[in-house]
């Protein structure tokens, strides 16, 4: 019995090109309700040579089309730009994360992970009660993070960056379960590079992790709803980076100048704006001194861009891409096993420079062969 072509699968690819039913249609020459009718699989398409124009197109390989996967992420994902953010946009990344969770389901075959324990919060729990539950269950005290991303990593969660189509992508967060274990991924755009932002944008993520519900569809909320969610998000994100009991003794400290926050984002790892509102809200500053930085920084144009935004570093995600290279340096696979592991038995048959994308791997990693060493063989050169 022949495979059946996978409608759906037809479509995650298109998405994860950014590409409209009709921009796809015109680019394999076919008709756009033509291409509607196979995604939703009311149509097979029988043309080897349509098959191949489409592939061929996406960047898929054929057999791509023809697979299914038992894995898949699930629940919502939290975007922190959901209402600015076009809803195509938003897809893709979606689909990249249903991929990251299939690449994740053949890693956590081999290697041990970190497991992730959830925090047991009351329902009424809040943002910043919250935060210095993580902190103390993570072992942080009350000190500055300087690096939040291994952090994170360290406690379960799979981190990972990749460059997005829109800077109106920041970070967005998903909840996976492979084989009765479930942990989250975040995923941070890494159009943007500033360690504060980043740092921010993770603490964010963690937010939503420890307080909100997951298994509804966050497009289905209201308005008022999500930024309510977003609100705790950035509250919990604020305490858990800068703790009342040590930030506000260094806000407290100096002047209320830009100058002076400036000095302590060096410190804290976190923007002169998120501090400033921080110690408006520990009571600080008053309304009208915060009002007021606030529209220095905006005509200095520090509001796109802050001071120490280009010195400030942070560390890069490190967990998954270590885990494929561990594996190809103790030689459980090749290259190219891996990426057949990959197809056959996990049913995701893409590029390896996807798997390079998606991961944040060093270009190369999975496209070229292992290189063997043997001492004893020696290149045949020409005496004359």
């Amino acid at each position: 019995m022949n495979t059946p072509f996978n409608g759906e699968r037809l479509k995650k690819a298109r998405i994860y090109r950014g590409l409209t039913v009709a921009e796809l249609a015109e680019r394999v020459g076919c008709q756009r309700q033509t291409l509607s009718m196979y995604e939703i699989s009311k149509s097979q398409p029988t043309d080897k040579t349509v098959i191949a124009r489409l592939a061929q197109e996406l960047d898929f390989p054929v057999k791509y089309f023809y697979e299914s996967s038992n894995v898949s992420a699930s629940g919502t994902v939290y975007f922190r730009s959901l209402l600015t953010t076009n809803k195509k946009y938003r897809s893709e990344q979606i689909v990249k994360m249903d991929y990251l969770s299939q690449i994740y389901s053949l890693l956590q075959d081999y290697v041990v992970f970190p497991e992730f324990t959830p925090l047991d919060l009351p329902n009424n729990a809040m943002p910043e009660q919250a935060a210095y539950a993580l902190r103390d269950a993570w072992g942080l005290g009350r000190d500055p993070i300087d690096n939040i991303i291994s952090i994170t990593e360290q406690h379960g969660i799979l981190v990972t960056s990749f460059s997005t189509s829109t800077n109106d992508v920041d970070a967005f967060s998903q909840f996976i379960e492979v084989d009765n274990a479930s942990t989250y991924i975040i995923a941070y755009s890494n159009n943007k590079t500033s360690a504060a932002r980043i740092h921010f944008d993770i603490a964010h993520e963690l937010g939503h992790i420890c307080l909100h519900e997951w298994s509804e569809d966050i497009e289905e909320i209201s308005k008022e709803q999500f930024k309510s969610r977003e609100r705790e998000a950035n509250d919990f994100a604020a305490a858990f980076l800068l703790p009342e009991e040590t930030f506000k003794k260094d806000a407290e400290n100096g002047p209320q100048t830009i100058t002076y926050y400036k000095q302590l984002k060096k410190k804290w790892k976190v923007s002169i704006a998120a501090m400033i509102r921080r110690a408006e809200k520990l009571g600080v500053m008053t309304t009208d001194e915060y009002q007021y930085l606030i529209r220095m920084m905006q005509r200095r144009g520090m509001r796109k861009e802050e001071p120490l935004d280009d010195v400030l570093t942070t560390a890069s995600p490190a967990l998954l891409k270590t885990s494929v290279i561990m594996l190809l340096q103790e030689n459980v696979f090749t290259p190219i096993e891996f990426m057949d592991e990959l197809s056959c038995s996990y049913g995701l048959s893409i590029n390896a420079k996807e798997v390079e994308y998606l991961l944040d791997l060093p270009i190369g990693t999975l496209a070229n062969p292992k290189i063997i060493a043997f001492p004893s063989l020696q290149i045949r050169r020409n005496n004359n």
